[in-house]
């Protein structure tokens, strides 16, 4: 009975360690959280608001997503960036695959002389539209972070000094600290 037991404690540390793994990272302070507002425009249109919450300067963002429409096939028609927190970004990335059903948008705030970085806050960061390029009706929909190539995933990285009183600096041999994987929250229509 006893080695019932140890097994059955065994295996269920061995089934909750990936849940530990790739839990959401953090080093300046709260999780920040990735959320996907849904809303059907039509029977054929969908929506996504992407808006972000977060406690610390943003450089970068890499959002890959999957588009999940049951049986009916699903793409990503284009993303809107006007009007949210990455407007001044100097690169906002936009690439739909068709053929695997994902989006990837990588957003970078600075890639020349300018200052851009994306401050603590709360807000919508893109407007993405997704239809069904068969014209059939999108009866279900979801969407949900994936990997794409070359070596895209959900990450943020976060700016190496931060303001404040004292101000909040990584080392550079502490780079992977800057490496923010928040947590992703889908919230779909009533």
């Amino acid at each position: 009975m006893k080695q019932k037991a140890n097994v059955f404690a065994l295996v269920t540390l061995l089934c909750l360690l990936p849940m530990f793994v790739s839990a959401q990272t953090d080093a300046f302070g709260i999780p920040d959280t990735l959320y996907a507002d849904l809303s059907k425009i039509d029977d054929y249109n969908w929506k996504v608001d992407i808006s972000y919450t977060n406690d610390e300067w943003v450089e970068a963002l890499s959002i890959p997503l999957r588009l999940i429409g049951g049986k009916t096939r699903l793409k990503g028609d284009s993303a809107v960036f006007t009007g949210g927190r990455v407007e001044k970004f100097d690169y906002k990335g936009f690439r739909a695959d068709t053929a695997i059903q994902c989006v990837t948008m990588g957003l970078v705030a600075n890639l020349g002389p300018n200052k851009n970085s994306l401050p603590p806050g709360k807000g919508r960061l893109v407007t993405l539209f997704v239809s069904s390029p068969d014209k059939k009706p999108i009866t279900e929909f979801t969407v949900d972070t994936t990997f794409t190539r070359p070596n895209n995933t959900l990450m943020v990285i976060a700016k190496r000094i931060q303001p404040g009183e004292p101000p909040d600096t990584l080392g550079l041999d502490r780079k992977a600290e800057k490496q923010i994987i928040p947590v992703w929250v889908v919230r779909k229509p009533e």
